[in-house]
């Protein structure tokens, strides 16, 4: 039997061979992560234009964007709006496509990976640039519909269009949603299926009342990841309309990196940053604290609902 001493000894020494191993992950959390939170949440409070020390202003960046910042309430709202139209429309199609890809036939691995294909260089500057070369007033989109006699439309540069379209942009980037849907509707057992059909269930009762239930936890997590993903769209905005025309894309990640990289009010933008975080956050909880009424997991039972 070890001695009480020898037994802490050998304890203390695994201890610091985890820590050594580890130390490379550790001092990239700290030095690549966490530095930089803590500096932008002190930057929050201050002035700072890069080129000059930060100097202390204590909440008036937070007073100025509550109270006489315009752009930040347009810049909110285009953001909203985009957020709620496009998560549900990626949800719905991302489903769809699981769905179809479910069956059984001959081929289907080959399908699912070039459906999954568009989103191994979703959200990159050459699909950005790809999506305005064809949306534009002499783009492909365009050409199409004049074979049918059908004049061409400003996808991008009308007001009433140019969000649709980066909507779109978004919901046709679903293949990580559509794999994470495919992976859950593995798991669902087949015997419920098979009971239902035996009851006379027909295709929609099953979805209704087994699919969707059984898939549940499954499309909570990619509705929060969703809805996180969606608040930080900036690539495709930058890119395809630069925030136009009439600030009728300008959401809330272009106008932070416009304060930030353009007008060199880096205080300015950190809070910018943490406001955006706040949002995220309390939308995520809302989300978590709603699932109790509409996620159901096996071990809550038939009709059982979390919390």
């Amino acid at each position: 039997m070890k001695a009480p001493g020898k037994r802490r000894r050998n304890k203390g020494e695994t201890n610091l061979a985890g820590y050594a191993f580890i130390s490379p992950w550790l001092l990239g959390f700290f030095l690549l992560t966490l530095w930089p939170i803590a500096q932008s949440f002190y930057l929050s409070f201050t002035e700072y234009s890069l080129l000059e020390a930060p100097v202390w202003t204590g909440t008036a960046n937070y007073k100025n964007i509550f109270t006489n910042d315009a752009t930040f309430v347009q810049s909110l709202g285009v953001t909203f709006t985009f957020v709620l139209v496009s998560v549900p429309l990626k949800l719905f199609f991302s489903l769809l496509v699981a769905m179809a890809l479910s069956k059984n036939i001959r081929g289907m691995n080959v399908y699912r990976t070039a459906i999954y294909f568009p989103s191994l260089i979703g959200g990159s500057i050459a699909v950005a640039a790809l999506w305005r070369n064809m949306f534009g007033l002499d783009g492909y989109v365009n050409q199409v519909l004049a074979w049918f006699g059908i004049e061409g439309v400003g996808w991008i540069s009308n007001p009433d269009t140019s969000l649709g379209t980066l909507i779109l942009l978004n919901t046709w980037q679903f293949g990580s949603t559509m794999v994470i849907f495919l992976a859950g509707l593995k798991q669902i057992p087949q015997e419920l299926y098979e009971s239902a059909a035996v009851d006379g269930a027909g295709r929609f009762r099953k979805f209704v009342s087994i699919t969707l239930p059984m898939l549940s936890p499954v499309m909570f997590f990619n509705l929060v990841l969703g809805v996180i993903g969606s608040f930080q769209t900036f690539t495709s905005a930058f890119i395809i309309t630069k925030g136009g025309p009439i600030n009728s894309t300008y959401v809330y990640a272009l106008y932070l990196y416009d304060k930030a990289f353009k007008h060199y009010q880096m205080g300015y933008a950190s809070a910018l940053a943490w406001i955006l975080l706040f949002i995220v956050a309390a939308l995520t909880v809302l989300n978590f604290l709603a699932s109790r009424y509409w996620v159901f997991y096996e071990s809550d039972g038939a009709g059982g609902k979390t919390g």
